[in-house]
């Protein structure tokens, strides 16, 4: 089954201080406060999800070593969901079925996400979902904390117009998250000025991408903007320097990065890139500098550490206070308090949970590639997720469970 089982121990570092006191076993009420977690710590998209394992694993430590929740020790149960969609859904059965789990925070791609939100939501389990994504879910039972298109390209696309010019060409992954990603990109382009010369959409296991950048050669735009996802996209990026390309034609990106992409590329093949993302190690405030600092205690170093494992990181938190500020961690309570002002401090800046839509409004970072870094240049505070605003509305329509697509 591939099952791993996880009790915390209470006996690592917490945030914002250099050590935070063991707590005996005995310390806490008999029965455990159990989250459920669904990762790809293995497969095709390990690289994503064993630093969120990790980030988790942080999270909870810190929980427990800080007296646990409401006098409860938090245990993880976790499934290696092995990168196979069918085994989400098969976890997620047997983690409300069997291991009646109180939440459950995890899933990596969209579908991943929508292989486990029905079965979830049918058995009232609350559902985390901390990753970067194409936005538009509208669902109580869920809580979103990644970033979404809109709250990237209101950032990223004005800003590139501004320094580079005003014709852009779009390449985008060819499913619902590059599709979407794209429109938003395009609006906001011409909210700021800018034209839009083409848009190309590439299944996820294109790797071979010679006429794409003779076609952008012929279109000679300004700049190149990508939403392309995956290892075999990645290729794009060498190809592009290999060209010379990147030396006549400045380029910007929603997606690498998300997944420490930008340390598997050259700096002479990344260097320059654009992205704007919740998170960069390269940020100075305090909640970061401590954050960094315990991931350093319990794993050696912080060369693992990306954009999804903090958003997952994040998430764990953000649930934690939820607990607290509810007092239990029953799920229609705990739901009200994520829609009384639910808000903490993490490594990112405030994260805060919209009631409207359970999506975070956080802080967004306008940053450069440089030297396989995340150098930030400007900070953006409190984004909302306008995105989903437009369309969900949970207070109005508690009921709601869809998906919406947004047409630009």
């Amino acid at each position: 089954m591939n099952r791993r089982k996880f009790l915390s121990t209470g006996s690592a570092i917490a945030l914002g201080a250099l050590a935070a006191p063991a707590i005996a076993r005995t310390g806490f009420a008999a029965d455990t406060i159990k989250i459920g977690s669904l990762l790809d710590t293995s497969g095709l998209f390990d690289a994503y999800g064993k630093p969120m394992d990790m980030a988790l694993r942080l999270a909870v430590d810190e929980i427990n070593g800080a007296g646990g929740l409401v006098g409860r020790e938090v245990e993880i149960i976790s499934y290696d969901t092995q990168s196979d969609m069918a085994l989400y859904t098969q976890y997620a059965q047997q983690l409300v079925r069997k291991d009646k789990v109180d939440v459950v925070q995890g899933g990596i791609l969209s579908a991943s996400r929508e292989a486990i939100r029905p079965t979830l939501r049918k058995s009232k389990v609350p559902y985390f979902y901390n990753v970067q994504y194409e936005g538009g879910v509208c669902d109580r039972n869920i809580v979103i904390d990644g970033v979404t298109p809109a709250q990237q390209s209101e950032i990223l696309m004005p800003a590139i117009i501004n320094k580079w010019g005003k014709k852009i060409y779009i390449l985008a992954a060819d499913y619902n998250y590059g599709q979407i990603t794209a429109r938003w990109m395009q609006k906001y382009a011409q909210d700021a000025g800018g034209e839009v010369v083409a848009v190309d959409f590439f299944p996820l296991d294109v790797s071979d991408f010679g006429s794409t950048i003779a076609k952008i050669q012929s279109a000679a735009p300004d700049i190149v903007v990508s939403a392309l996802v995956g290892g075999a996209h990645l290729s794009f990026y060498r190809q592009w320097a290999a060209a010379g390309m990147n030396a006549k034609i400045p380029m910007a990106s929603s997606t690498i990065g998300v997944g420490n992409e930008h340390k598997v590329l050259t700096p002479e093949e990344g260097n320059g890139i654009m992205v704007a993302y919740n998170y960069s190690p390269e940020l100075q405030s305090p909640t970061n500098l401590a954050f960094l600092e315990a991931w350093t205690a319990k794993y050696g170093d912080v060369s693992a550490i990306h954009e999804i494992a903090v958003s997952h990181y994040q998430g764990v938190k953000l649930w934690a206070q939820a607990v607290t500020n509810a007092g239990t961690p029953d799920r229609d309570k705990m739901i009200e308090a994520v829609e009384g002002g639910l808000s903490i401090d993490g490594p990112a800046g405030k994260v805060s949970i919209d009631p409207k839509t359970h999506h975070a409004i956080l802080d967004v970072h306008l940053m450069e590639f440089k030297d396989q870094s995340l150098k930030v240049i400007e900070s953006f505070s409190q984004r909302p997720p306008v995105d989903t605003q437009a369309v969900c509305d949970l207070q109005a329509n508690p009921d709601d469970t869809t998906q919406y697509e947004i047409k630009i």
